[in-house]
């Protein structure tokens, strides 16, 4: 096998309240390795502008620049996803839609929906799991006309304890 078909195109998907920036240690190592990799924002997300949250009511908008991304691919190139946490409900979506331009999909302990439910049954499930005292001062504040959008912002409490403990 030639060292071209060995190299990969990598495409790393955020999760909740986070963006591009998160796979800032991630991205150099397999560039280093020879290996193309695109990290980006989901709508709404790390740096992008393009919308605000107000304007996303469906995971599908919330996910329009990695389809985007995809769509734009040439018809011979395959990508491997990789999605972190609530990047894997993209990461389904984007299976579903694009799935000739996709080698293989990596779910990072992340959501990853059945064909049975919708996306929101996933989160649904996990929330009710989770009391509220251990969101530890995260916020969640209703959007839109009806409200019916949730947006949430991570406290520092919250990502020092369960997401950097590390």
């Amino acid at each position: 096998m030639s060292e071209n078909k060995k190299k990969q195109h990598f495409v790393l998907v955020h999760g909740s309240c986070h963006g591009a920036w998160c796979w800032h240690k991630v991205k150099p190592l397999l560039e280093a390795a020879g290996h193309h990799v695109t990290a980006l924002n989901l709508s709404a997300c790390g740096i992008d502008m393009t919308k605000s949250i107000t304007e996303i009511s469906t995971c599908e908008q919330y996910t329009e620049p990695l389809l985007n991304l995809l769509n734009s691919l040439p018809s011979d190139e395959k990508v491997v996803l990789i999605g972190h946490s609530f990047g894997g409900l993209s990461l389904a979506i984007a299976m579903d839609k694009f799935p000739d331009k996709i080698s293989v999909s990596i779910f990072l302990t992340a959501f990853m929906p059945d064909t049975k439910h919708s996306p929101s049954f996933v989160l649904d499930k996990f929330g009710s799991t989770m009391p509220l005292e251990a969101w530890m001062g995260t916020e969640f504040e209703p959007y839109g006309s009806d409200n019916s959008g949730l947006s949430m912002f991570f406290s520092n409490e919250f990502m020092k304890h369960a997401l950097y403990q590390l």
